[in-house]
C-alpha cells in the first residue's frame, strides 16, 4: 500500500456568498483571476489582477498576502477562481473564491471598478464557445467541399474532451492574447501587482 506523498489538496476551494464579501471586503485581499480585459471592464473594488496562467509566478506574493489575511479569488463565474484556488492550496496557501464570480457580485447590485469609457469584453467561457462553434461549424460547411475539413471539427472536439479531462483549456489561453483581452496602456504593471501584493 502506497502513502501519498505531500499534503492533501482539498477538492472543493472555501467558497464565499456576495453578501458575505461585501461585508468583509475590507478584510480580504481580493484577487481577480481573469484576463487583464475582463479586469479592466468591471472588477471588485480594490482587487488585483493576476491572469489565472500567470498564478504560479505569483505564488510567493499570494503567500505573503494571505499571511497577513484571507485572500478571496474572483473571476466571472466562480470557476476559474475555483482552479485558482486548487493550485494554491498545492503550495500550502489558503484562498476562498466568490460564489458566482463578479457576475454575482454585480447581479447583487454591488459595486463594480473600470476605467472611464472602458468597454467590457465577454467573459473568457463566452468567447471560447464562441470560438470553438464557429470552429465546427467552419469544418464542418468546409467538409461539404473539401472533405478533409472535417478534421478541424474533429480537432476542435478532441481538444475540447481534452479540456474537459485536464481541467485545462488551451483555446481561452490563445484568447487571453487577443488585443480586446490584453491590459489598457494605462494598466498595473504585472510586475507593481506582485510588488504591492508581497508588501
Amino acid at each position: 500500500m502506497s502513502t501519498p506523498i505531500g499534503p492533501a489538496i482539498p477538492t472543493d476551494p472555501t467558497t464565499t456568498t456576495t453578501a458575505q464579501a461585501a461585508a468583509r471586503l475590507g478584510e480580504f485581499t481580493v484577487v481577480d483571476v481573469r484576463s487583464a480585459g475582463e479586469y479592466a471592464g468591471g472588477h471588485l473594488p480594490g482587487a488585483h489582477n493576476v491572469p489565472l496562467e500567470r498564478l504560479d509566478e505569483a505564488a510567493d506574493a499570494l503567500a505573503a498576502a494571505a499571511a497577513r489575511g484571507p485572500l478571496l479569488l474572483v473571476c466571472a463565474s466562480g470557476n476559474r477562481s475555483a482552479k485558482g484556488c486548487a493550485r494554491l492550496a498545492a503550495r500550502g496557501v489558503e484562498a476562498a473564491t466568490l460564489e458566482g464570480g463578479t457576475s454575482a457580485w454585480a447581479a447583487a447590485g454591488h459595486p463594480v471598478e473600470r476605467p472611464a469609457g472602458t468597454r467590457a469584453p465577454w467573459p473568457m467561457d463566452r468567447q471560447v464557445r464562441l470560438a470553438a462553434g464557429s470552429l465546427v461549424a467552419a469544418g464542418f460547411l468546409a467538409g461539404r467541399f473539401w472533405r478533409p475539413a472535417h478534421w478541424l471539427s474533429g480537432a476542435i472536439g478532441a481538444g475540447l474532451v481534452f479540456s474537459g479531462v485536464t481541467n485545462t483549456c488551451g483555446m481561452a489561453a490563445v484568447l487571453a492574447r487577443l488585443p480586446h483581452n490584453r491590459p489598457a496602456g494605462d494598466a498595473v504593471p504585472f510586475e507593481e501587482t506582485l510588488a504591492r501584493l508581497a508588501a
